[in-house]
């Protein structure tokens, strides 16, 4: 196949996209190497993702360029094209692209270790999305979406809380601190639970390498924040029936999590391989499934658009701690974690993704759940025993 046939295929799509080829706008692309454009017809998203990688092409403003091409929905348009399809199939056929040796050596520079997130995240290292609401900057965001689900857990003095995959420990250690509850963490990463031992010293909080099915304990709370979206479609149900197992009959839970227009068994190859190998993105169907003859929803809350600020602010953060991080990075990981924090946030704004937070109890509770609405929602501590904590 001639390459004008693929450039001139993927200039047409990027214009109903609003987007240039060499154009002047901060969301066009410039292309400095034309094998860009069979890439993209060869391996789609993973061709996209790894010419980026390679510089193949740049772009000043990637978000709003990803934004521009979510919002024109370019994938649907390849599919209902019979002439785009046939393209498609002889660029798989005919035209198999190699790989650089750089990429090849991107898993020795994906061990992004503990510092990374230290300088991209909050003080409280909590890698989820924030609560933007009346907050300034990403910190305030984090510890409002922290006060946030802790009043949604209704939570007291001495109560026992599991916060399932756990993370660094920010949340442990919020909820510790200011509503005096005993937490018990779990996480499958060896790095974070020895630092989030570390940042729990001295507060009722014990952080466990375990995986959320060895769980055999009963508690008062459950949380768990950012961690459904990796447990992947055939352990949604494992994963329910784990809460129910491990709530007591009056107890609250709350999940917080990505979710997904539509159904899907399978998540995009780029990300896949390079980010969140084996995850998925739950849809609604796929949790009310999982739900079912297992929970009670009591509440279902949806603040995606956060998860667009978060992003940027994490992607800032990154780009102003690069010149300390380069050492131990390659210029690959750098083009890499851009593009994955750029085209997240645009996926959120163009409302692709969504950020749900979910309230579940026992079928057998008794309790009557009073849901908390957002607009009255306070972010000072609010300790539910009417005592202030020292």
């Amino acid at each position: 196949m001639a390459k004008t046939d693929y450039k001139t295929a993927v200039q047409n799509l990027l214009q109903e996209a609003g987007i240039e080829i060499n154009g002047k706008q901060s969301w066009d692309i410039l292309v400095k190497n034309e094998n860009f454009y069979q890439a993209v017809f060869s391996r789609g998203s993973l061709g996209f993702g790894e010419s980026y990688m390679e510089g193949w092409w740049e772009c000043r403003a990637l978000d709003k360029m990803f934004h521009r091409l979510f919002r024109a929905n370019l994938e649907e348009k390849i599919k209902s094209n019979f002439r785009l399809k046939l393209l498609w199939l002889k660029s798989k056929i005919f035209n198999q692209q190699t790989k650089s040796k750089a990429l090849r050596s991107v898993g020795s520079h994906y061990n992004i270790g503990n510092d990374l997130y230290k300088k991209m995240l909050d003080p409280l290292m909590v890698y989820s999305c924030g609560y933007w609401k009346d907050a300034k900057d990403l910190a305030e965001a984090q510890r409002h979406k922290l006060e946030l689900i802790c009043q949604k857990l209704k939570l007291k003095k001495g109560q026992t809380l599991l916060d399932i995959g756990c993370g660094w420990g920010g949340f442990a250690k919020y909820a510790a601190e200011n509503y005096g509850v005993t937490v018990t963490g779990i996480t499958i990463s060896e790095e974070q639970q020895k630092l989030a031992t570390e940042r729990c010293q001295g507060l009722p909080v014990e952080i466990r390498f375990q995986d959320y099915r060895d769980v055999d304990e009963k508690y008062d709370r459950i949380v768990s924040i950012g961690m459904l979206e990796h447990v992947g479609h055939k352990n949604f149900e494992s994963f329910m029936q784990v809460i129910k197992r491990a709530l007591k009959t009056d107890g609250i839970s709350l999940v917080h999590f990505i979710g997904g227009n539509f159904t899907k068994y399978h998540t995009d190859p780029w990300i896949n391989k390079y980010i969140f190998p084996q995850g998925l993105i739950p849809s609604v169907r796929q949790i009310g499934q999982a739900m079912e003859r297992k929970l009670i929803l009591e509440d279902w809350h949806n603040f995606g658009l956060y998860y667009d600020h978060t992003l940027m602010a994490w992607m800032e953060n990154f780009k102003q701690a690069w010149p300390e991080l380069k050492p131990d990075y390659s210029d690959i990981f750098y083009r890499m974690w851009e593009f994955y924090l750029n085209s997240s946030a645009a996926a959120f704004r163009a409302k692709k993704l969504n950020l749900w937070q979910l309230v579940l109890t026992h079928p057998h509770s008794s309790e009557i759940y009073q849901s908390l609405r957002p607009e009255t929602f306070s972010a000072s501590p609010k300790v539910f025993s009417n005592e202030r904590l020292n």
